[in-house]
């Protein structure tokens, strides 16, 4: 049992350091927390998510991509439209009058909330970096015995963080009940958003073909 504990931890705390670094996906969790909006399958997906890449990049999927310019390309050029229209809803979003409440009945769908976060864990290549490039090269560092308890400690640090992140927020709800407040983060959001379009558009048309 102790030869498990080393392996565990690593993948525990590597995937703790990538996670928490604020970005796209992050946001959108804290959004759907401080609704109190399909939270629950929002975090399920996510934490899955993150788990099924941790595992493919230990399995080798993360040396295959690595070899793959083109792949990253494309998801670059795709993560920059879907970051970018998203981030001029959430401008649009700040720039109104309307008052966000916690359980508002107009919200949109479990469908749609499970959409655009798979839109915000698939097409952005940061997560790929993150979870297949990164996590798998640690993951295939390990001894092969100790891959599936690096992989468990990995997932576990994941589920963690959006459950936290997810079902924290709304400890902030006293916060949001002011609609400046509610303003000011959707103005953040597409900021960032903005911001990571850019950056992806610029890695794809940098990228060598």
């Amino acid at each position: 049992m102790t030869d498990l504990i080393a392996p565990f931890t690593t993948g525990f705390a590597l995937s703790a350091a990538l996670i928490m670094a604020i970005g796209a996906q992050n946001l959108f969790v804290l959004r759907q927390g401080l609704r109190r909006e399909h939270v629950g399958p929002v975090v399920l997906f996510c934490g899955a998510s993150d788990a099924l890449l941790i595992t493919l990049g230990v399995s080798g999927v993360g040396a295959f991509l690595a070899g793959a310019p083109q792949m990253a390309t494309a998801l670059a050029l795709g993560g920059a439209v879907f970051l970018g229209c998203y981030g001029l809803v959430a401008l649009r979003r700040a720039s109104t009058t309307e008052t966000v409440t916690p359980m508002a009945s107009e919200g949109q769908s479990l469908g749609r909330a499970l959409a655009v976060t798979a839109g915000f864990t698939f097409f952005n290549p940061h997560v790929y970096l993150d979870t297949v490039l990164l996590m798998g090269a640690a993951g295939t560092a390990q001894p092969l015995e100790d891959r599936p308890v690096f992989v468990a400690g990995a997932a576990l640090a994941s589920f963690a963080w959006f459950t936290l992140l997810g079902f924290g927020a709304r400890h902030l709800q006293p916060l949001f009940n002011r609609p400046s407040v509610w303003r000011a983060l959707d103005f953040a959001v597409g900021i960032v958003m903005l911001a990571l379009a850019v950056s992806l558009a610029a890695s794809a048309f940098g990228s060598p073909t």
